[in-house]
């Protein structure tokens, strides 16, 4: 794991913490040395380093943030990460979930840290062409196979709502965006008129573990191979549509560079990089998908990820970011809403809502 921290003081009692990591946390032994990761807008993470052993505790915001319904919900984080331990799907061994918040004041649970690389960018600057492929491929490996488990027999079969994932995910972040917004941003009210109106029909419904923010910083890989270790930030997980889950995967080819980190207008080839049809092939090889057309995926995705950009922004103005860098985050939400509107645009429009036409 990235160990990227910072020297911001610790805002609660480090030598409480110690006293219960020492009872519930089996093999601990002090003293006790904690910092910060720099990194993460939601739930704030630490590093904590003892003689023999180093943890990473994720915890809810501060008690003064104003959450989101639904965000932050660290518990489920901790459940699923616990349920997949052994599986196809590699994440950090899990330790202990604390729900008192007299402890440090909000939960949080304890986790292994796991020693590897975090890449920042999607373009992979300085790592060797044969290692660029070597590194999507192992990434489509993983997600194939998170889509691929049996939710049942881990235990997860209640861990998200059957049937109207769409319905719900839509309502969902209009809400959580309409909770944030800044300013009328036109985009947005497009989309908010026609993703719910335009979702697409399916004659059995696809239900498999969702991720919700698989992307390549969110992974851990070997130090030296290009293998997977962990996948991290697990926040946003649920039982959904995989094509769904995919699509946010692809949005990187549809990204710009710079602030964005995207694959758009690159030599993807020149640099061993997969282009989208190639990756969505393997996709398919490894899990059975049938053929898509991922205009609609691809719209709710951008348009998701403006409400959380749009939330990032939020707190930031509230002084209540997880990082510095929350003040920059407003000047994307509209690019992504005009971008969400692009891939909407490219669908047959016939589902009763006025939005395509009066925009077109």
């Amino acid at each position: 794991m990235s160990t990227s921290l910072s020297d911001a003081t610790i805002p609660f009692d480090a030598a409480v913490l110690e006293r219960w990591l020492t009872s519930h946390v089996d093999g601990f032994a002090g003293p006790l040395k904690i910092s910060r990761f720099k990194v993460g807008q939601s739930n704030p993470s630490y590093l904590l380093d003892t003689p023999s052993s180093r943890y990473v505790m994720r915890t809810k915001p501060a008690p003064a943030a104003k959450l989101l319904p639904s965000a932050h919900a660290i518990d489920r984080e901790f459940r699923v990460q616990s349920a997949l331990f052994g599986s196809d799907v590699p994440v950090a061994k899990m330790y202990r979930l604390c729900e008192d918040e007299s402890i440090i004041g909000r939960a949080f649970y304890i986790m292994d840290f796991v020693e590897g690389r975090i890449f920042w960018e999607q373009s992979l600057p300085g790592v060797p062409a044969e290692e660029r492929h070597a590194i999507y491929v192992e990434l489509n490996r993983v997600i194939a196979a998170l889509h691929g488990l049996d939710v049942a027999a881990l235990g997860l079969g209640d861990y998200g709502k059957a049937g109207n994932y769409f319905v719900r995910q839509v309502d969902r972040w209009t809400r959580q965006y309409r909770a944030c917004e800044l300013q009328r941003i036109d985009a947005m009210e497009r989309l908010i008129e026609w993703l719910p109106a335009n979702i697409p029909s399916e004659e059995t419904p696809q239900v498999s573990l969702v991720h919700g923010d698989y992307r390549i910083d969110n992974v851990i890989f070997h130090p030296t191979e290009p293998r997977i270790l962990a996948v991290i930030d697990w926040e946003l997980s649920t039982l959904g549509h995989p094509l769904a889950d995919f699509a946010y995967h692809l949005m990187s080819w549809h990204m710009p560079q710079g602030a964005l980190r995207g694959l758009r207008d690159l030599d993807l080839a020149a640099l061993g990089i997969p282009d989208e049809a190639t990756y969505i092939a393997m996709y398919r090889e490894r899990t059975g998908a049938a053929e898509a057309d991922w205009n609609y995926f691809l719209a709710y995705n951008v348009f998701r990820l403006a409400a959380i950009v749009q939330g990032i922004a939020k707190r930031a103005s509230e002084g209540i970011a997880s990082n510095s860098t929350g003040n920059e985050h407003a000047q994307y939400v509209e690019p992504l809403a005009e971008l969400a509107w692009s891939f909407a645009r490219k669908l047959p429009f016939d589902k009763g809502s006025t939005a395509h036409v009066r925009h077109v």
